[in-house]
């Protein structure tokens, strides 16, 4: 087959690599170039993220007042401008990476979003915020949903969890999402090598492949084994990905690298999710000390996510990416202690991340006042804790219509669409 200069031009690297031996960057580029499928990264801050250290309201005098030990010093914050009620707000100074994606207009700040007497358990916390539904925080995840309402056959990478758990967010009806943390581990498990090994694959396979219809219970095993072996290849190529950025050696950036190869290898997965621990500050939260623990969740985010996003703005996807943070609640205003001990207690709304290529960045909301009267409509708890403005329903309201251009009606239960989040 000839190429022409004008068809090189036109079909870029995928018309050059689908012709001849290339480089393995260039084969990224190539199926960069040819993949349209959206795709969605939930990213969970699991214990409880406190908001008021990561989006400061650093003129508000209250913030330092109740926070003698904790509050972020004005003139170290990452200042990004004013919301909708004129608060000046900035990124802790651990978020350098996030300020720039969010000055190029990719990332948004969802302000005090929650629901209506938030939870503060962990478990049921995480459990409302997985499911969307405060009234039946035991049913399917939200996300599981939408993977339950696509036409089948699904393809059994359609998720990806990079997780050794299973997240109540992915789980669904009749869709299995694989737990597959480590790409490079992810094969079938054998006592032998070589070709014994490789016998051992090819037998199961066979054997998986007779699917006795009438026993169902048995069917249902073999159905999934093969599809889980079906799987093998495609993960194994991910494991196979050089990325275009340097990700920090840490379980998020080592997830978020993962998800980068499978977009980039194009195996089929719509949805992934990934999380970081240790947000349950109740001690030493210490958020203005490098090596404190606040601090240090900051920059393992700002890492990781800083690579990624390079990553995906070089090979072309980052048009095709949208990340939608959460966390099961937000921390109390006040600090619980003194000194290096000062911590926050469970507290009640938050604050919600969302970044991509196609994102409209900001500030939506507004933030609280963090007057002590107890009549403040911006607090609740005896002006305790932050109350909610957005239900964060809405926010998964936008992404189900505007990135998946489903029926966030019929998903979430109920009409909670919000037209000032224009995000998307």
């Amino acid at each position: 087959m000839k190429i022409t200069r004008r068809q090189f031009v036109k079909g870029g690297v995928a018309a050059f690599t689908v012709t001849y031996a290339a480089p393995e960057f260039l084969s990224d580029m190539a199926r960069a170039q040819g993949a349209h499928t959206r795709n969605l990264v939930v990213f969970n801050l699991s214990g409880g993220n406190d908001s008021l250290s990561m989006l400061i309201p650093y003129n508000d005098s209250f913030y330092y007042s109740r926070r003698p030990n904790l509050a972020v010093p004005a003139g170290t914050v990452l200042q990004v401008g004013t919301d909708a009620s004129r608060v000046a707000l900035g990124l802790h100074p651990g978020l350098t990476g996030l300020k720039q994606i969010f000055e190029q207009g990719r990332l948004a700040f969802v302000q005090r979003t929650g629901y209506e007497n938030q939870s503060r358990s962990h478990f049921t916390g995480t459990d409302i915020w997985s499911t969307a539904n405060p009234n039946n925080p035991q049913g399917l995840g939200w996300v599981g949903r939408y993977l339950d309402s696509l036409p089948s056959p699904v393809d059994p990478l359609v998720g990806w969890n990079t997780t050794a758990g299973s997240p109540h967010v992915l789980q669904a009806s009749h869709v299995a999402v694989p737990a597959i943390a480590d790409p490079r581990t992810y094969s079938f498990l054998s006592p032998n090598t070589g070709a014994e090994a490789a016998a051992e694959k090819t037998t199961a396979l066979r054997i998986n492949s007779h699917v006795p219809v009438d026993r169902p219970g048995i069917a249902f095993v073999y159905d999934s084994s093969q599809a889980a072996m079906a799987t093998l290849d495609r993960v194994a190529a991910v494991g196979l990905y050089t990325p275009t950025a340097t990700y920090p050696n840490t379980p998020l950036g080592l997830a978020l690298r993962a998800v980068a190869g499978a977009m980039i290898r194009g195996i089929g997965t719509k949805v992934f999710y990934v999380t970081i621990g240790g947000f349950d500050t109740h001690s030493a939260q210490n958020v203005n000390a490098t090596n404190g623990a606040y601090y240090t969740l900051m920059t393992t985010i700002n890492n990781a996510f800083l690579a990624f996003y390079t990553d995906l703005r070089n090979q072309g996807l980052f048009e095709d990416t949208l990340l939608v943070s959460f966390s099961e609640f937000g921390r109390r205003i006040s600090e619980n202690g003194a000194g290096a001990t000062a911590g926050t207690d469970h507290g009640a709304a938050s604050i919600m991340m969302v970044m991509g290529g196609k994102v409209n960045g900001g500030l939506y909301g507004t933030a609280p006042v963090l007057n002590v009267d107890p009549k403040n409509p911006t607090l609740e708890n005896n002006a305790g804790d932050v109350h909610y403005e957005t239900d964060f329903r809405s926010v998964y309201a936008r992404v189900i219509d505007g990135w998946f251009g489903a029926d966030s009606r019929a998903l979430l239960g109920g009409d909670f669409r919000k037209a000032s989040l224009t995000f998307i």
